[in-house]
């Protein structure tokens, strides 16, 4: 199954953090924070402006971004933990 975004929307895979400090203690689910990093796996076609054209979107498929912390509808789709939000919640993309 796969999901099409519409119009400025995005669908971003979250990345978990790691469980475990670089020392070896592990951090238990209620101590966690929500992670806000996430890869890129499906991208709208772009909002319409005011002379009816496609604003073209700052995201690609594939790229790892940052996105506000409560941004977007957490969804689960084949056991997936998956966000749909629009890409102004992206923060920033992480160039390697």
């Amino acid at each position: 199954m796969t999901i099409r975004p519409l119009g400025d929307k995005i669908v971003i895979r979250v990345i978990e953090d790691a469980e475990q400090t670089s020392g070896g203690i592990f951090i238990p689910d209620s101590a966690k924070e929500k992670s806000q990093k996430g890869e890129v796996i499906a991208v709208g076609e772009g909002k319409i402006n005011e002379k009816g054209d496609r604003d073209p979107m700052d995201v690609k498929v594939g790229e790892i971004v940052l996105f506000a912390k409560y941004a977007g509808t957490d969804v689960k789709i084949e056991k997936q933990d998956l966000k749909i939000m629009s890409v102004s919640d992206v923060l920033g993309v992480i160039e390697k």
